[in-house]
């Protein structure tokens, strides 16, 4: 099988194959980042290279049977300003003719999720010579008119897989792909029929490091300005919860010492999220202390923490303060049936979390490689910036393993499976 990844980052695509046993001829990779090539080439030395994206030219190439790639998703995603694909003059587009046309006339385009329309002209080249060509693209949660855009353009409407399924990460993404596919409603839309993985009951008590260096603590210094922040901006720690969800599920693991720790996944989260439309009780507070006024300070200028509630963390970004552990001792937890949360000197308000009783921490490399389901023998030879980096831009590995064991139902996928 001769494979072609467009942003391939450092090749979760490759690790899944590999973790499946399905060998490639040939392996092509667009990436543009140096830090994740070289870790590609560390794992994968037989990987060809090709650079921009904006450059391949697949008529150079050998005939390509599967065409893989995650476009980038920051102007799609809830948690940006949600452009879309436009030009930086505010002109949306919604067809790769259009897309072709402006880039041939000069247009600058806004971020970099337009990028899609590049995965599009690179698949429709290889549809001239392979109509039956494989493809997987996958991008982030989006709101239905782009989400309908995309679909359109690739001629198949995508599955939706949350990672939370099999790692202790809440990550919701939408997977197009052609492996496995049926005809939905009247007009008979087709859909790709890749069904929901088995739940593994992954939590982060289940990939927690038992010891971490202490770099990844976060410093008196820091601890205190929280909670001079909070105490200035009248706010306080909260979990946070629907009324017709259970409360807060505590992820436990032995720390050293043999003393319970709970952990907690939470995030810094702006002001704005926070006065969204909500349907939590703490949502309403706060929403309602700001137009009391007795939240004065600007929206942008105010930073809380966001505990999660459900033993998750948060999907893996690029940015570290999206993914903080609080990490608390037995006996000071939100407790999960009644009313008030426990603590080893007072009680507390349902909900609320007990900072002297527990420290807050970034999430370690290893720890984040786990929450992608990145395999042991994966080798890393970068620095810890360029990991989370890497991580947070690449795929949940056993994901793409789910939907990659559809290949041998592809009679000529699964001839080369079955010489490999």
């Amino acid at each position: 099988m001769k494979v072609l990844s467009l942003f391939d980052g450092m090749s979760c695509g490759q690790i899944a194959l590999k973790r499946l046993g399905i060998r490639t001829e040939t392996y092509y990779a667009s990436e543009i980042d140096r830090h994740a090539i070289r870790q590609t080439q560390l794992n994968f030395p037989d990987t060809i290279q090709l650079g921009d994206v904006t450059q391949v030219d697949v008529r150079q190439l050998e005939p390509i049977d599967l065409l893989i790639g995650g476009s980038p998703c920051q102007s799609f995603s809830f948690a940006g300003k949600r452009a879309g694909m436009s030009t930086i003059d505010k002109e949306e587009i919604y067809t790769l003719k259009r897309y072709l046309e402006l880039k041939r006339e000069g247009f600058l385009f806004e971020g970099e999720s337009y990028l899609f329309w590049e995965y599009m002209r690179i698949l429709t080249d290889i549809r001239m010579y392979n109509p039956d060509v494989l493809f997987l693209l996958e991008n982030v949660e989006m709101g239905k008119k782009w989400e309908r855009v995309l679909s359109e353009a690739i001629g198949i409407f995508g599955v939706h897989i949350n990672s939370a399924l099999v790692s202790a990460q809440n990550r919701a993404r939408i997977y197009w792909t052609n492996i496995r596919t049926k005809k939905v409603g009247l007009f008979g839309e087709l859909h790709a029929d890749i069904p929901q993985p088995q739940d593994r009951k992954i939590f982060l008590r289940h990939i927690v490091e038992e010891e971490a260096d202490k770099k990844y603590y976060l410093s008196e210094k820091m601890m205190g300005w929280l909670k001079r922040h909070g105490e200035k901006r009248n706010t306080d720690m909260n979990v946070l919860g629907d009324n017709d969800k259970s409360h807060c599920l505590t992820a436990t693991a032995q720390a050293k010492g043999n003393l319970t720790t709970n952990y907690v996944c939470m995030a810094m989260r702006g002001r704005e999220t926070c006065l969204t439309s909500r349907r939590t009780e703490y949502g309403k507070r706060i929403r309602k202390a700001y137009e009391a006024g007795s939240i004065a300070e600007l929206r942008k200028n105010i930073q809380q923490l966001e505990p999660r509630t459900d033993g998750k963390t948060n999907y893996l970004t690029s940015v570290q303060k999206d993914n903080l552990i609080w990490a608390g001792l037995a006996g000071c937890r939100p407790d999960r049936k009644g009313k008030t949360g426990t603590c080893s000197q007072n009680p507390l308000p349902f909900g609320e979390i007990c900072m002297s009783c527990g420290r807050i921490r970034r999430l370690t490399p290893t720890e984040c490689a786990r929450l992608q389901t990145i395999p042991e023998w994966y080798q890393w030879k970068c620095s810890d910036t360029q990991q989370y980096r890497m991580l947070g831009n690449g795929w949940t590995v056993e994901v793409i393993v789910h939907i990659f064991s559809f290949l041998k139902d592809n009679i000529h996928i699964n001839i080369a499976w079955q010489q490999a």
